[in-house]
């Protein structure tokens, strides 16, 4: 393993290579080809011709679009439990790269062994969901801690864009190939085999350029050892931050306002493509060609939202962020009805996902105090994240299961945008920034 200094290239570069290797789980499996295989394998013709997308789970009936939601909801829940105590052992033993590793290869193995997900293993289809959910998760939260490890101050935001735009790139270049894979064949079976076989092209692709990263990026120095069990560890070292972190203005203030928020981008995210299929209708290549879009778009904002948090600054800029989204909620609710409507939105959602996504990690990399507990003080950001994504998508599924339309949630999603723009503005501004 190289020994690679902070701000070089080398170790920036492969540090940025992981969010080209497991954004291909956010692309193929929880937006686009993934969505598209479960809906076509979880609805039926009912005895008049019409759609059922009722399914019976554990024996509980319920809407195929909700199951989905709260699988997704449930896996985010289980590493935000989880991840904290093993980030704390993680920053104490001096194995953070092992932990990220271990959700790497829990992720990548998951997604090749959906290719077995078919009519008749509906459980193992969402158990596989949430497995795969987990890896991703989970990874990245000892991913993104080594942020303020390999990049200086001045470098972060562009650093964490480079992160994001590497992996709309890399996962668009994968969803390219699994689409040729899947057009070129004629029968809708045929058709069918191939969205299962990309499955396993996203956990290849995951587990290879992952190598990379693993190669470069360092391990942490151990701490001095005493005889307390792993648990108490971490749960000591959590302790610990939360007493540091508690004291600490801007972070206090900033991690309420990024739960709000998150609550809004992580479910618009996830809920996208049932949108666009349930309320508008569209089809199959509509939808691939929706999220198209927002991929090669989200490159663009996260460069672009960099550029202008260095010309203003970090939390002016998140503002205009959430404001942005807040509009985009308010005219997809009364305006989007049809599939060119649709594409306009996915243009705005793409600018501002891939910029607010990369600049509040930079963001709250700025904000930490100087310390080596960087695994433990991001596992805070990273519950706040994925407890958003757990609410976020509960509230979603809800309404959506008691409503008749989908556009209802919607009014919800900008309640979260407003709120955490009004929260944002009790933040107090970063020192370095002008």
């Amino acid at each position: 393993m190289p020994n690679l200094k902070k701000g070089d290239k080398k170790l920036i570069n492969a540090w940025a290579v992981y969010d080209l290797a497991n954004s291909v789980y956010n692309l193929v499996i929880t937006a686009t080809i993934f969505p598209i295989y479960y809906k076509l394998v979880t609805t039926t013709k009912g005895a008049n011709g019409t759609e059922v997308s009722n399914v019976q789970f554990f024996g509980n009936e319920i809407k195929n679009t909700s199951l989905y939601d709260f699988a997704i909801a449930f896996a985010f829940l289980l590493v935000a439990v989880i991840v904290p105590f093993l980030s704390g052992i993680a920053d104490y033993g001096g194995n953070k790269k092992r932990f990220m590793q271990f959700f790497s290869y829990l992720g990548a193995i998951s997604c090749s062994l959906m290719y077995f997900f078919n009519e008749n293993t509906l459980s193992l289809g969402i158990i596989l969901a949430v497995l795969a959910c987990v890896g991703y998760a989970g990874s990245l939260v000892f991913y993104n801690s080594y942020l303020p490890e390999i990049a200086e101050d001045h470098q972060q935001d562009a650093v964490s864009a480079k992160g994001f735009a590497m992996g709309y790139i890399g996962s668009a270049v994968l969803l390219i190939v699994n689409l040729i894979m899947v057009m070129t064949r004629e029968t809708g079976e045929e058709k069918m085999q191939m969205m299962r076989w990309s499955f396993v092209t996203v956990g290849i692709w995951w587990f290879s350029f992952a190598q990379i990263t693993f190669y470069f990026l360092p391990n942490p120095k151990n701490k001095p050892k005493d005889k307390e069990s792993n648990i108490f560890k971490g749960y000591r070292e959590l302790k610990k931050v939360w007493g540091e972190l508690k004291h600490n203005k801007r972070l206090v203030r900033f991690l309420p306002a990024f739960f709000i928020y998150s609550m809004g981008v992580q479910t618009i995210m996830l809920i996208a493509n049932h949108f666009g299929s349930d309320e508008i209708k569209m089809e199959a290549g509509q939808l691939i060609t929706t999220i198209l879009i927002i991929q090669f778009v989200a490159m663009l904002g996260a460069y672009l939202f960099s550029f202008v948090s260095r010309k203003t600054n970090n939390l002016f800029t998140l503002k205009i962020a959430t404001v942005i989204w807040s509009l985009i909620c308010i005219c997809t609710y009364f305006f989007v009805f049809t599939a060119f409507h649709f594409y306009i939105v996915a243009a705005f959602v793409g600018l501002v996902m891939g910029g607010i996504q990369s600049l509040s990690r930079s963001t709250y990399s700025k904000m930490l105090p100087e310390t080596e507990d960087h695994a433990s003080y991001f596992s805070f950001y990273d519950v706040c994240e994925k407890m958003s994504i757990v609410l976020g998508m509960a509230t979603f599924g809800i309404i959506n299961e008691i409503s008749p339309t989908m556009r209802t949630p919607i009014v919800a999603l900008i309640a979260f945008f407003v709120f955490g723009y009004l929260l944002l503005l009790r933040v107090p501004n970063l020192k370095e920034d002008k």
